[in-house]
């Protein structure tokens, strides 16, 4: 297969290539190189941004694989990591950046979500640096809350309405316990890009309101939703005292309402004691069983919403390194499928070899001691333009920035000079 230095290597002479072939070669490259290839020609750029184009490099890059990017999250700063030379860390400069983190919240055909707070969220494409501010939306609050609890986000694509959609839930605290003790009032509002508006999910089914209201809180160690068969999921952690299960609780994009997603039974009726986590592997939604912190379970349903496709996949078992499997989580396949990328604890990433379970951590230079991960695929999804108002500003403070550094140096110059000169006369 050619590089992709290969199949740049003339492109300055594309002029004379027909567009079939060129149409082919592009779909090879990754996105980065895509908004640089824009330049070459009318051609060329009003291929790389027509709609059609950019699903079929989308097709392509998820049915291969390849131009997969790791993102990890620090302190402060995004970083991004090529998943095949995981030995490099480079800077992702995003629009939304402020004194404080940013939150990603989630990722889905090469976009991710931000938040710097409930009301100030985005949806941004790190290939293209192309982001969509969505409109501020107030929490409203429930009688007997002054203020909210916990807020819980999710992205995801709608293949039905060919849309992609932002999901906040909001779960309230009350004042002042009532006789159970255990209510939560909750809030629930989409956020649809195409049609650039919220709508509030005014009511779920029964079920659903029972567990939200008076037994569940959310998942209290990962506030997104996890990504697969056109739905956002969460686990519902069982309450001691109230309720002795899990349970995952999913809202399907498409229908825009809540549902459950049943356990494997030898999990359902097995140990109580054990946490569970979800997360996504191969497209397939994945649950984490946690023994003891001494070993997980990775489970995966083959087929969604089946439950009888529930397969376990491989068992983790705690390195003699690692303190505690406080949270791990599969993000991708190797190549020959021989291994499995893990996130550890928020502070390492492992190759995990199936086989023979052994565990090897990726040395990443200049990466965060800390730090979460999210698998990015590189696509042009929003297209290569960019958020035209964010492109003019930042180029107007950079020729001020100039101008001023200009105005310095001379300044500089012209003190010396006259320093220089006042010491000639004295």
């Amino acid at each position: 297969m050619k590089t992709q230095a290969s199949l740049l290597v003339d492109l300055p002479e594309m002029a004379t290539i027909p567009m079939d072939i060129v149409n082919d070669i592009f779909l090879q490259l990754p996105a980065k190189t895509l908004v640089r290839c824009r330049a070459l020609s009318k051609p060329c750029y009003h291929l790389i941004d027509d709609p059609d184009f950019i699903s079929s490099h989308l097709r392509r890059v998820l049915q291969t694989g390849d131009h997969l990017m790791i993102l990890l999250r620090g302190a402060l700063r995004l970083y991004s990591v090529d998943l095949d030379s995981l030995d490099s860390v480079h800077d992702v400069e995003q629009p939304m950046k402020r004194g404080g983190p940013t939150e990603v919240f989630g990722s889905c055909n090469g976009l991710i979500g931000l938040s710097n707070s409930p009301t100030d969220l985005a949806v941004f494409n790190p290939s293209t640096r192309q982001i969509r501010r969505l409109p501020p939306s107030s929490i409203d609050l429930p009688e007997g809350s002054s203020n909210r609890g916990y807020v819980f986000y999710g992205l995801g694509y709608d293949s039905v309405s060919d849309d992609y959609k932002v999901v906040r839930m909001v779960q309230f605290k009350r004042d002042s316990d009532d006789e159970l003790g255990c209510t939560f009032p909750y809030e629930v509002k989409v956020f649809s890009l195409k049609k650039d508006s919220w709508k509030r999910i005014e009511s779920a089914s029964s079920p659903i309101q029972l567990l939200f209201y008076f037994y569940y809180h959310l998942l209290y160690r990962r506030g997104y939703g996890v990504l697969a068969g056109n739905s956002l999921h969460w686990v519902l952690p069982r309450r001691p005292g109230l309720i002795a299960f899990n349970l995952i609780v999913r809202f399907d994009l498409a229908l825009e309402e809540f549902g459950i997603v049943r356990l494997p039974e030898v999990v359902a009726y097995g140990n109580v004691d054990i946490q569970m986590d979800i997360g996504v592997l191969d497209g397939c939604l994945c649950l984490l069983c946690y023994h003891d912190l001494g070993y997980v379970d990775v489970w995966m349903m083959k087929k969604y919403n089946v439950r009888g496709s529930w397969t376990k996949a491989f068992t983790v078992y705690k390195p003699s390194s690692v303190k505690s499997f406080s949270y791990i989580r599969p993000l991708v396949y190797s190549k020959d499928r021989d291994k499995v990328l893990l996130e550890i604890n928020n502070t390492k990433l492992v190759w995990f070899d199936i086989e023979s379970k052994k565990m090897s951590t990726v040395r990443i230079k200049d990466c965060p001691s800390s730090y979460s991960a999210e698998l990015v695929v590189s696509s042009l999804v929003f297209g290569c333009k960019g958020d035209l108002n964010n492109i003019r500003l930042r180029k107007e403070q950079q020729v001020k920035e100039a101008e001023e550094a200009k105005m310095m140096q001379k300044s500089r110059k012209r003190d010396d000079f006259l320093s220089k000169g006042f010491k000639l006369v004295l």
